[in-house]
């Protein structure tokens, strides 16, 4: 059964941010954690702490420390929809998050977009307002289950290059 999904979460970002990762909308466990990829199972952290070689972030104090340390922003395409459970691909009737809400308090020089979904709802609600393409990058979510998590680390390894110092 479907229901209206209101995005409760607030942005991560600041004004040293240099990509901006984009889910869909937060799911279920989610909202019942406060935070973003809040589902255990879900290997969104374990990702970003390989490509970053660190240990992978527990607390929500320490994943947004994380975040803002290697200069991501992370929010989602949609502010809400109609979704059961957290089916990307049930979602209907979305609504798009005002992006530049980040877009114009940070030097974003890459979206990224985490799984299909995302990817194409950025394209088709958010791609005309921002000027930016978005990279669409495997989804994490335990249902993606045919890419490990050292598969998924070589798809999320390319925005080093946003991030990285040089």
């Amino acid at each position: 059964m479907k229901e209206r999904v209101i995005h409760t979460l607030e942005p991560i970002f600041d004004r040293r941010s240099r990509v901006l990762l984009l889910g869909t909308i937060p799911s279920p466990k989610s909202r019942e954690t406060g935070f973003y990829y809040g589902n255990p199972h879900n290997r969104f952290w374990n990702v970003l702490a390989a490509v970053y070689r660190e240990p992978v972030p527990q607390s929500i104090a320490e994943k947004r420390m994380f975040l803002l340390r290697h200069k991501i922003a992370l929010w989602d395409v949609l502010s809400s929809c109609e979704i059961q459970g957290a089916s990307d691909g049930s979602i209907t009737a979305p609504a798009a998050n005002n992006l530049s809400l980040i877009l114009s308090r940070a030097d974003i020089r890459a979206v990224f977009c985490t799984g299909a979904k995302a990817a194409q709802l950025y394209q088709k609600h958010c791609q005309s307002l921002t000027g930016i393409a978005a990279i669409g990058l495997p989804s994490t979510s335990p249902a993606n289950c045919r890419m490990t998590v050292q598969d998924l680390a070589k798809a999320y390894k390319m925005i080093r290059q946003y991030t990285d110092d040089t």
